[in-house]
């Protein structure tokens, strides 16, 4: 099936979908990513029995929605990305006075835990347009948030350890707490990501005179995304990834570090994402939109 997609097609897909057990086994494989899953496991996690799991995959493969990749000895099913898009393509070409719709959601999945270190598995297809900068530049991206604690430090972090040396990554705060959580710390440290020069501090620090320009400017906290922000130098492309502040859950540490394990993941499955786009091919409305179609992906 072909990224756009015939009328019989989206009937055809929806109808696959229409069942409870099927859509769960779609979004189960949508989480899973290009990895995909055996049947065994798919079984094993949905407590379907194999004849009716091998129903279903039938019924998902039939409409278009699931590849299957031979593994060995077993069969892998992957989630139809291409004809996922083109579903949501479909459903959502007539609306928004014909452009591109805020909330469509690029391709690819999202993990279910944390993952060594990787590289990003999926890619956003080029658009033709006036190109922000040369491939071979060195992007400077600078993620916000109210304290400056936790999810901006991770962000930080990690793009910084997955960009390659394409990225410098910052993180500042608009009421900085001064000190990084020490949960998060200890979240990076454990999986061996930077931390050295990390610190919570002001983005007044960004705006002064002599501070890098930034490339892009993305918050991570609906707070900050609400405030006035200073005026950045060399007008950067800014974008909203909220993410829901780990540093907020009280109760036994057990769960605190969970929730930064949560916000990591997050924020790490964004990032993979951005570092797939082809930044150099990309106008400056192309690549709001699809900064902001990122930071839909939960």
């Amino acid at each position: 099936m072909a990224g756009h997609m015939t009328h019989t097609d989206v009937v055809r897909a929806l109808a696959a979908l229409a069942h409870d057990a099927r859509l769960a086994v779609f979004k189960l494989l949508v989480q899973a990513g290009p990895e995909g899953l055996a049947a065994g496991v798919l079984a094993e996690r949905l407590g379907l029995s194999p004849s009716a799991l091998s129903f279903h995959l039938k019924e998902l493969t039939h409409a278009g929605l699931l590849v299957q990749c031979p593994d060995g000895r077993k069969i892998l099913y992957q989630a139809h990305f291409t004809a996922m898009n083109g579903l949501i393509a479909h459903l959502t070409e007539n609306c928004c006075q014909g452009e591109p719709c805020a909330v469509q959601l690029p391709g690819g999945g999202c993990g279910t835990g944390w993952r060594p270190l990787a590289g990003p598995a999926t890619q956003f297809p080029q658009t033709s347009g006036a190109s922000m900068r040369e491939s071979s530049a060195t992007y400077r991206v600078l993620f916000l948030c109210t304290a400056n604690s936790a999810r901006s430090v991770l962000a930080e972090s990690l793009l910084n350890a997955l960009g390659g040396g394409r990225f410098q990554a910052y993180s500042a705060g608009s009421h900085p707490a001064g000190a990084i959580n020490q949960l998060a710390l200890d979240f990076l440290t454990a999986n061996g990501l930077p931390t050295e020069g990390l610190r919570s501090k002001s983005w007044d620090e960004f705006a002064a005179p002599g501070a890098p320009e930034m490339d892009f400017v993305i918050t991570v906290c609906d707070q900050a995304a609400g405030e006035v922000c200073p005026l950045w130098p060399g007008q950067p492309v800014s974008a909203h990834w909220g993410v829901a502040d780990p540093a907020a859950v009280v109760g036994p540490e057990g769960a605190r570090r969970a929730a930064i394990k949560d916000a990591a993941s997050v924020m790490r499955r964004r990032i993979e994402l951005l570092l797939s786009l082809p930044l150099a091919s990309l106008d400056r409305l192309a690549l709001t939109s699809r900064l902001v179609a990122i930071g839909a992906v939960a």
